[in-house]
């Protein structure tokens, strides 16, 4: 018998799942509050926006349904995936009040069912949140023991906003951390059918597991803030590129290419509060995590540190225009996005903001309401602008070239130097590549200061 799937909580990751799950020819069942999402998952569309999801919700409807009713979900599937949020709290700990409220309900259905049911958590949550926090939760309302009559299984998803469909059925590794034998080697045979790429599976104790998951994100964005950090040396050294820095590293197996750019900071809702969450869980545990604090604060004081730059390079008053207000390429979410604290910071000191962004404009016109103008037009912007600030790498900043700009006078700013063979020697341009040398003169001189000492001339 084909195994049956429900999951609890339709946001980007839950609906992209479903779906996902969906395609492989399972069953899976919904379930969300919103009754808005469940009306548009029956009716074959997807209740929120994310990549293809649309597309392969309609045409798998005939396996996807969603229902209001935990209950209906529990004793209609064999596995719960619960994927509901876990916002930071005012510690900078993740809350267990949604998952919580989730395991309440599935608790209170388990007591109705006969059967073996696996219950996997997968939204993020720390080191001690699911045999502590949790699981009692299920076993007071159920009635029943883990382990023996139901299984527990923390499982989190390595995605990114934007490519969740493909990031889950893909993935480099699957992470299971489970409460005993049956539930792991239950959730790793239906991980083997579900995902083509036959990923390896990483199994654990939940514990060990909570702490991974954490620990890939502080990872990652160490090693963003470490190519951020070089980006910056590089334009203090004659004939320095970011580019050509992290590209030779990169081809070092203990490094990798990947996340080793060098531009702006992270952003987004799970990197910045995945190094405050993991400082968080250290201190309360009598140990340590500097590294991922000061990488936390280095990414937070990157826009004052831009800002100050931009300054110095126009005149007050001058118009500024920014152009990427979403957190990253191909996405609408503005959480944490440097843009948009990029335009505050230059708001505040006196520049006139504009700003444009393919997907995310309506959603930053709000948070923007009182710092900058957001354009619905990207042409607009850039005819406005005396100085236009590139903050992320989309196709459509891509496509531009010196035309695109106008005849008068203008300095871009590109932090991801994706415009450097279109812009570079234009004589109304001043192109300014982020993490390049744009004043070889300069640094020599400050390199010859440094080094040069008459004293050891023979």
């Amino acid at each position: 018998m084909s195994t049956r799937y429900s999951v609890i909580g339709l946001g980007k990751l839950g609906a992209s799942m479903a779906a996902a799950i969906a395609s492989r020819g399972f069953e899976v069942i919904g379930v969300d509050v919103s009754q808005r999402a469940v009306d548009a998952v029956n009716a074959g569309h997807a209740p929120v926006q994310e990549t293809n999801l649309e597309e392969l919700i309609g045409a798998n409807k005939e396996r996807l349904r969603a229902t209001l009713s935990h209950r209906d979900a529990v004793l209609n599937s064999d596995i719960s995936f619960v994927i509901v949020p876990t916002p930071s709290d005012e510690r900078g700990a993740f809350s267990l009040q949604y998952a919580a409220w989730a395991f309440r309900e599935i608790g209170r259905a388990l007591a109705e069912k006969s059967e073996y049911h696996n219950v996997v958590l997968t939204s993020t949550v720390l080191p001690g949140a699911m045999r502590y926090g949790l699981l009692p939760i299920l076993e007071r309302e159920s009635g029943k023991k883990a382990g023996q009559d139901f299984g527990l299984c923390y499982s989190p998803e390595f995605i990114a906003l934007g490519s969740i469909i493909h990031d889950f059925l893909n993935p480099d590794f699957t992470l299971v951390g489970e409460l005993d034998e049956r539930c792991g080697s239950q959730l790793d045979a239906c991980y083997s059918q579900i995902m083509p790429n036959q990923p390896p599976c990483m199994r654990m104790s939940i514990e060990n597991a909570e702490l991974t998951k954490i620990s890939v994100n502080t990872f990652v964005t160490t090693k963003i803030t470490f190519a951020n950090m070089l980006a910056e040396l590089c334009e203090r050294i004659p004939g320095g590129d970011i580019d050509v820095v992290t590209n030779a590293l990169g081809f070092d197996r203990r490094i990798g290419h990947k996340y080793l750019k060098g531009g702006l900071g992270y952003g987004g809702p799970c990197f910045p509060r995945d190094n405050v969450a993991l400082g968080f869980i250290a201190r309360e545990l009598g140990s340590r995590a500097g590294l991922a604090e000061i990488t936390d604060q280095t990414n937070r004081a990157l826009p004052d540190t831009i800002a100050n730059r931009i300054l110095s390079l126009v005149p007050k008053g001058a118009t500024v225009a920014i152009l990427g207000l979403a957190y990253k390429p191909f996405s609408h979410v503005i959480e944490e996005s440097q843009g948009v604290m990029l335009a505050k910071k230059l708001a505040h000191t006196g520049a006139r903001v504009i700003a444009y962004d393919p997907l995310a404009a309506e959603g930053a016109k709000t948070e923007l309401a009182y710092h900058a103008l957001v354009l619905d037009s990207l042409d607009e912007c850039l005819a406005e602008a005396d100085c236009v600030l590139i903050t992320t790498p989309d196709p459509v900043f891509k496509a531009l070239n010196a035309s695109s700009f106008g005849a008068k006078p203008v300095i871009v700013v590109d932090f991801w130097r994706i415009l450097d063979k279109e812009l570079s020697g234009r004589s109304n341009i001043r192109y300014v590549p982020f993490g390049r040398s744009t004043d070889d003169e300069a640094n020599s001189a400050r390199l010859q200061e440094l080094w040069s000492d008459p004293s050891q001339v023979p």
